[in-house]
């Protein structure tokens, strides 16, 4: 019998490799001869770098960077195992995490310091960057991340305009010829599932500058200093990103990888895929496991367990796969239909909060085995 354990992490409490050798524990009470494959997942969100670094037996780098208040801080990323991709989470240079309710203001918050990540692993042998876009502080549209790497934007007098999402009123021209030459040979993978525009109601500052302390007024300015930026990024490079979906994740930073850097937009989930080799380990299976810390309606839009289990059935289709979540909420019959056979909560009663992330791990074990015996 194959088991193929492939689960997110459980925010808070397990990162996905824990996560995966707790159901392994579990299991292996009932089957200890059985097959095994412990696949750490993610969605290209928080904790993406730790899963694709335990995946790929890679290794974390760091590197002094500026923060979104142009703060000096250390930032982590990930080399994977074959040392020739980097895997980058823009929240730990750019993430909201970094501000407060009195610092929070996307007219100055800046993404310098996500370019500066790219560029430490470029310049450490990286050639493919795989970029998870979620959890930012900014609506610069990426620019601080372009400056960072060489582009330069400049007012109408030729002098550098400030940084954040207020300075581009004052862009006038975008020079690209001092872009480092090692741009240009790295292939960029933005893993996000979000399709907002750069500009519009639809757009980055109208949905989401809000959460990152725009007022209405901020967010009327911010979306007329973002189609200003997107006309002349046009009239500069022929790429007319105002409207392209996805342009808007990040606060804008997806238009500014597009526009500066040799990028694609993916699922986060199918990077992770590809990147841990799921369907290849999954060849044969008859059980997998998959869950993170809640699944509910929201987990068919792009979260790991459906991306695993649609993996999965696409090369074992007689797998059962089963989800185990710390939270089980409304709408989860709708997944029984796109290739989840069953989910199951591990808390064993009413508990608090902390007390569900402290025995998180135990919980998860002791919910694996119940399942393995009525398996066997």
């Amino acid at each position: 019998m194959k088991f193929v354990i492939a689960p997110d992490s459980f925010k808070g409490s397990l990162t996905a490799k824990q996560a995966a050798d707790a159901i392994y524990t579990g299991l292996k009470r009932v089957f200890p001869t059985a097959e095994y494959e412990l696949v750490p997942m993610a969605d290209g969100g928080e904790g993406t770098v730790q899963s694709l670094v335990d995946a790929t037996q890679g290794q974390f780098r760091h590197a002094g960077v500026l923060n979104p208040l142009g703060q000096p801080v250390s930032a982590e990323y990930g080399l994977l195992g074959d040392e020739q991709t980097a895997v980058i989470e823009m929240a730990a240079a750019s993430g909201i995490q970094f501000v407060n309710e009195e610092t929070k203001n996307p007219l100055i918050t800046t993404t310098y310091g996500t370019g500066q990540l790219m560029l430490d692993a470029m310049h450490h042998g990286a050639r493919e960057i795989i970029i998870g876009i979620g959890g930012s502080a900014t609506t610069d549209g990426g620019q601080g991340m372009a400056e960072a790497l060489g582009v330069k934007f400049l007012d109408a007098a030729g002098h550098p305009i400030s940084r954040g999402g207020g300075g581009l009123a004052d862009l006038a021209t975008i020079d690209v010829s001092g872009v480092d030459p090692l741009v240009a040979q790295t292939k960029v993978r933005i893993a996000s599932d979000v399709t907002n525009p750069l500009v519009g109601a639809q757009g980055s500052a109208a949905v989401f500058g809000p959460q990152k302390g725009a007022t209405p007024a901020m967010v009327q300015t911010l979306d007329a200093n973002l189609a200003h930026y997107a006309a002349v990024i046009k009239a500069t490079l022929g790429t007319d990103l105002a409207d392209f979906p996805g342009a808007g994740a990040a606060g804008g930073l997806g238009a500014g990888l597009l526009a500066f850097t040799q990028s694609q937009m993916e699922k986060g989930v199918e990077i992770v895929v590809r990147e841990t080799r799921l369907k290849e380990r999954a060849v044969g299976a008859d059980y997998v496991f998959t869950g993170e810390g809640a699944i509910d309606f929201q987990t068919q839009y792009g979260k790991t367990p459906m991306g695993t289990a649609q993996a999965v059935k696409a090369v074992s289709p007689n797998a059962k796969v089963i989800g185990v979540a710390g939270n089980v909420g409304e709408g989860i019959e709708q997944l029984y239909n796109l290739g989840i056979d069953a989910i199951f909560g591990i808390l064993p009663g009413i508990v608090d909060l902390p007390t569900a992330i402290q025995a998180a791990s135990a919980n998860l074990a002791r919910t694996a085995e119940n399942i393995a015996r009525v398996i066997k």
